[in-house]
């Protein structure tokens, strides 16, 4: 559901952009109102607003100021600044907070149903890069990259390729013809990281790709990423995530 809050002390323009975009949305949404900025702040607390659209000055809290808090308390909805007057030092501090628009009273219908489209493209374009940052373990990625030693590059690979499978340390030291307790030890000094450490993160990171791109069971899941039993695959899961990966999954709603 998209939720829009439109906080403006003068009545007229919350209710003409009230009733500007219940006229276009097609989607579940929620619109709020506020007649200041700390009517506003106190409904950005209470729900997981996506877009604000907020006059520039207001009293009690301008709208500046209110951005401002919000910053502090990692609350972040797309912006829509809109204002009486037309002062450069409004715009620029508009652009300091990465608002969408910057739009002069009095607002047209078509401006502020097109500022709004835009604000929903970035909200969307912000949930796919936390989608996408859920799924990539960058340490990981990061370290395979700066891994220069054959051997271990061999055994990386491996790994990726056989992830359903059984692996143990011993598995792959035969397979690169050394002594066990050596490849643990060359494995480590190359990545910083242990093995078994490195082959839970892999699996890890299969599995978070998997529950947010497919509808298999967390039991199918657990059987392609190389857990016996789903139990101990929740059980790893939340011990890396503190989260099990059913809740996991729902964060993509």
């Amino acid at each position: 559901m998209i939720k829009l809050l439109i906080a403006d002390d003068e009545p007229r323009t919350r209710e003409g952009i009230k009733r500007s975009l219940e006229g276009w949305l097609t989607e579940d949404y929620q619109l709020f109102l506020a007649e200041n900025g700390l009517q506003a702040l106190e409904l950005l607390e209470q729900h997981d607003i996506d877009v604000l659209i907020s006059d520039i000055r207001m009293p009690g809290l301008s709208g500046l100021e209110l951005v401002e808090r919000l910053d502090r308390i990692n609350l972040k909805p797309i912006c829509i600044f809109i204002s009486g007057y037309s002062e450069f030092t409004y715009a620029q501090k508009a652009i300091q907070y990465e608002a969408v628009d910057y739009l002069l009273k009095p607002i047209e219908k078509k401006t502020i149903v097109e500022a709004v489209q835009r604000a929903l493209l970035r909200r969307d374009e912000r949930l796919e890069k936390q989608r996408m940052k859920k799924m990539v373990d960058v340490e990981l990625v990061e370290l395979e990259q700066e891994t220069s030693h054959e051997e271990v590059n061999k055994a990386i690979q491996y790994v990726r390729a056989h992830l359903a499978e059984a692996i143990s340390v011993k598995q792959l030291a035969d397979m690169l013809h050394m002594n066990a307790s050596y490849f643990s030890q060359l494995f480590k000094e190359q990545t910083g990281i242990s093995f078994s450490e490195y082959l839970a993160r892999q699996r890890l990171q299969l599995a978070k790709r998997l529950l947010l791109t497919t509808n298999l069971s967390i039991q199918d899941i657990a059987e392609r990423v190389g857990y016996q039993t789903d139990r101990y695959f929740i059980r790893v899961f939340r011990a890396h995530e503190q989260i099990s990966p059913a809740q996991f999954r729902k964060q993509k709603s």
